[in-house]
């Protein structure tokens, strides 16, 4: 007897691995926000402390980027679309 293919296709543990591993929001400097608004942007979306915001708006500003927050892949989209609607410069990265 013949045994049909399933219909689904199966689901690898190489996605579900890229799901749960923990994903980083990553901001990245760029000429045009000011610095005070990007300290209230990381207030308002992150639930950043002023000192907090501070702290991560100025590593921003001296190293070029910073890691704002880091955990699943759903929430991390989020936030990027957050800060993408706020004019920051974020992105998706894949946490090592």
């Amino acid at each position: 007897m013949i045994k049909a293919a399933s219909p689904l296709p199966e689901i690898r543990d190489e996605t579900k691995d890229l799901l749960d591993t923990p994903w980083n929001v990553v901001v990245y400097n760029d000429p045009v926000n000011l610095m005070s608004y990007v300290t209230k942007v990381f207030m308002k979306i992150l639930g950043f402390s002023l000192e907090k915001a501070e702290q991560h708006m100025m590593e921003v500003h001296k190293k070029g980027r910073s890691v704002v927050w880091s955990g699943e892949r759903e929430r991390a989209e989020f936030y990027i679309q957050q800060l993408h609607a706020s004019l920051l410069l974020a992105v998706l990265e894949r946490s090592v």
